[in-house]
């Protein structure tokens, strides 16, 4: 039995595939998640063999829950399925650890097959998610520009040198999903640490 999370913030997206997926005799969904930090969190819990991921989740964004579910050193294999049409997504959530990358226009039975595909260990791309790779696409939006708005304001309290703990305080969250944003906003701003960082916002700032 393939053990399934669903991990997406629209209901009806994740009825229909709790339908689609019910009928089907070797595989059982576990758990829905309806934004990133449940997402990873019901991971941790449940254990599955797959996630089923969408890229555009609030609180976390899919392509940072990736990056957390490679760190954890869960088993879990996700595969991303997303109506995004950015393709830089794509190599971004390949080196961020997704097994499998499809649109949400795929043929059901299509995404059964990949499903099962991706729980045997293999890495399956849609058609055009492939050609993102193989192909220059726009480069990808980079700097403060690039940032949500949470991100921005960890950055800000980045740039006031608060610490992990004292941003989950503040914001009223917990100090793994501070990490998760810190992580993401060096990346977007392509700085190594914290004081690159507060830097460069202070730069910005100073504009």
């Amino acid at each position: 039995m393939i053990t399934v999370l669903i991990a997406d913030d629209h209901p009806v997206v994740r009825q229909g595939l709790q339908v689609l997926l019910s009928v089907q005799d070797d595989i059982e969904v576990v758990g829905e998640a309806a934004d990133g930090g449940q997402a990873l969190a019901m991971a941790a819990q449940l254990d599955p063999d797959v996630i089923l991921l969408d890229l555009k989740l609030p609180v976390m964004d899919g392509i940072a829950v990736l990056r957390e579910l490679r760190g954890s050193g869960l088993r879990t294999r996700a595969l991303v399925l997303t109506s995004a049409a950015d393709r830089g997504l794509v190599p971004l959530a390949v080196q961020a650890g997704a097994a499998g990358f499809l649109y949400k226009d795929v043929d059901p039975d299509a995404l059964i097959r990949a499903l099962r595909s991706v729980h045997d260990g293999n890495t399956l791309l849609a058609p055009e998610a492939a050609g993102s790779l193989l192909r220059p696409g726009p480069p990808a939006v980079r700097g403060i520009g690039a940032l949500t708005d949470r991100e921005r304001e960890v950055l800000a309290r980045i740039a006031d040198g608060r610490s992990n703990r004292e941003i989950a305080r503040l914001l009223g969250v917990s100090e793994k999903t501070v990490k998760t944003h810190v992580s993401s906003v060096l990346a977007k701003l392509g700085v190594a640490d914290r004081t690159q960082a507060a830097l460069l916002a202070v730069r910005q700032l100073e504009r």
